[in-house]
């Protein structure tokens, strides 16, 4: 699976602390944070006609995840939502985007890791892209990578950090196989999550996923399990192996830039009936229906000709 280059986005505007930029002129400083240490926290949106869909529950953990690693100045939930429209107003943009929030710790006075050396507070990049879903409608594969996510005391899944080094090196895996993505264990041998979304698999019409203890609180996939408790589908959260994904009758991904995204096979073996699933399928309705419906406005109803 790569991802195509967009024409609509060649004269992006791009949102650094506030300035609007061409997307070629936008840039960051060599003293910047995220430049020396990957020291920042993130989160992906998606705008559905105006509206971002559980803004609220991204930016409460975008706060959580820096308030984590102690960032001394924290934008307010209005400040940034005031950005995200300027930049969403600066693109003309208003369905079929994609925005990535980058909060970095600042920039520094000199290298080094030391977070005393920040004195000019965080700096807040905001990155709107036209882009659709990424993940093919028709399945995925993917290959179980040898990289593993790391528990808690190494490094705790609930911040949401810009260290992506595992995760890349795991998509490193699967495109040297030809797979789509890379399924990543945790340090016991169950499954965590994909390089880039959560998991879920479907036995005999329960749905299950594994736990959060290597991997982010995903808001998807919170929402996945929302919708089975609403629409009757039964679900449980609790350890998964391969040999749970092997043998399952349905397998498929949840996340903000691919929404819900069947899995047609993993390490070769065809997972079901090696096509996307009856309840991956009615499911991915569910789910398009509630962001249709809901979602926080960020943009001003389009304006209607008289006596339309």
């Amino acid at each position: 699976m790569l991802q195509h280059y967009d024409e609509r986005n060649r004269d992006l505007i791009v949102n650094v602390n506030g300035r609007l930029l061409h997307r070629d002129e936008a840039g960051v400083s060599p003293f910047e944070s995220v430049v020396q240490g990957g020291d920042a926290v993130w989160e992906g949106l998606r705008l559905y006609e105006g509206r971002i869909f559980r803004l609220e529950e991204h930016l409460d953990r975008l706060r959580a995840s820096a308030a984590a690693l102690a960032f001394e100045e924290v934008p307010t939930h209005e400040e940034i939502m005031s950005e995200i429209r300027r930049t969403l107003e600066a693109n003309g943009m208003r369905d079929g985007v994609h925005i990535r929030l980058t909060l970095s710790r600042g920039e520094k006075i000199t290298s080094g890791m030391d977070p005393r050396l920040n004195r000019s507070g965080p700096t807040l990049i905001v990155l709107a892209e036209h882009k659709p879903p990424v993940y093919e409608r028709d399945g995925i594969r993917l290959v179980t990578s040898s990289i593993r996510r790391p528990p808690p005391d190494v490094l705790d899944p609930k911040i949401h950090h810009a260290n992506l080094i595992p995760s890349i090196l795991a998509k490193i895996e699967a495109n040297l196989v030809g797979a789509d993505d890379a399924l990543m264990l945790d340090m016991q041998g169950f499954i965590a999550e994909t390089n880039a979304t959560h998991v879920f698999v479907v036995e005999a019409g329960r749905v299950a996923t594994g736990t959060t203890r290597a991997c982010p609180e995903g808001i998807t996939r919170a929402t996945v399990l929302e919708l089975c408790e609403r629409n009757g589908i039964p679900a449980e959260v609790r350890d998964l192996s391969t040999t749970d994904a092997y043998s399952a009758d349905e397998m498929f991904c949840t996340g903000t830039m691919g929404e819900l995204a069947g899995v047609i096979e993993l390490d070769g073996r065809a997972i079901g009936t090696g096509e996307v699933g009856p309840l991956t399928r009615r499911l991915s309705e569910l789910y398009a229906a509630e962001t249709a419906s809901s979602g926080t406005p960020i943009l001003e109803a389009p304006a209607t000709s008289a006596g339309s």
